[in-house]
């Protein structure tokens, strides 16, 4: 078998497969940039938490209308905003912290998730909205998961230069703008309709993997913003890419693979990143040395 065989006529034979590669580069394309500034705000748990708590709500509108994708999308966007907005009015008005408050808003939203899941539905079910089905992308999902990415990337092309500021100093541009907490709401906004998206196809158990694992090996291979998200992109993108190629000649689940690549550049990045991974700590440049 030949490497044209291996990597190309999977996607040339099966449309399916380039319905699933198409999916994955739309979400390669506009979750690891949220990743990297929730990474540099300090929010990474954030992430995770968002991305259980849209289960509630996906849940429900499979509860009102089956696999829908629809119902589904709506619910979970209403209920990731609603956590969004909880979570943060807990740690104003009460003395957790918002960590704290998240993680409660999580697990509370995991378990009424699979809850209300098994009252109508079957194992297969669960397991659908929980770890998604990439090669099973329809024509609609994938308009959605478009429309998603170009709105991501025309908001952040917007709010780039007011959303650096604020995640290196909140307080500066608190002193010279009053955008700062729109600045929030929208960023927030956009990381739980780009879970949503990635929940049609990854689940939400392992939506935030592709926002976050390629986003936290770009931050350990460069120190310069820009091409922190551009390497994200690209490395989201590969794992996608090399996730289903595998997938398809093992006959492994993609979802999980496509994951679990990301995870296998994160730790390479971890151990040979230049910018922080293990062996810089270890064998440091010279004095001054970049």
């Amino acid at each position: 078998m030949s490497w044209h065989d291996i990597l190309i006529t999977p996607f040339l034979e099966f449309a399916f497969m380039r319905r699933a590669l198409a999916g994955t580069i739309a979400l390669a394309a506009a979750a690891p940039p949220l990743g990297v500034f929730l990474i540099l705000r300090r929010m990474s748990l954030t992430g995770d938490a968002m991305g259980h708590a849209i289960l509630p709500g996906a849940a429900l509108g499979y509860l009102a209308a089956g696999l829908a994708l629809g119902p589904m999308t709506l619910g979970g966007l209403a209920a990731g905003l609603i956590v969004a907005v909880g979570s943060g009015a807990v740690a104003r008005t009460t003395i957790l912290r918002e960590d704290a408050s998240l993680a409660a808003f999580y697990l509370i939203s995991l378990a009424l998730g699979v809850t209300i899941i098994s009252l109508r539905g079957s194992n297969i079910d669960l397991l659908h909205v929980l770890f998604g089905s990439v090669l099973a992308l329809d024509d609609a999902t994938l308009i959605l998961l478009a429309a998603i990415a170009s709105i991501t990337l025309a908001a952040l092309a917007v709010l780039y230069r007011p959303l650096v500021v604020e995640t290196v100093d909140s307080q500066f541009l608190g002193s010279v703008s009053r955008t700062g907490g729109t600045v929030q709401i929208v960023f927030l906004a956009l990381v739980v309709l780009n879970l949503v998206g990635a929940f049609h196809a990854l689940g939400t158990l392992l939506a935030v993997g592709i926002m976050m694992l390629p986003a936290a090996a770009a931050r350990l291979i460069t120190r310069d913003l820009s091409a922190m998200i551009l390497l994200s992109m690209a490395l989201a993108a590969v794992a996608g890419y090399a996730g289903l190629v595998i997938s398809f000649h093992a006959g492994l689940p993609s979802g999980p693979l496509i994951t679990l690549l990301a995870g296998l550049l994160y730790l390479v990045a971890l151990v040979f990143g230049t910018a922080g991974g293990l062996l810089r700590h270890l064998w440091p440049g010279r004095h001054l040395e970049a």
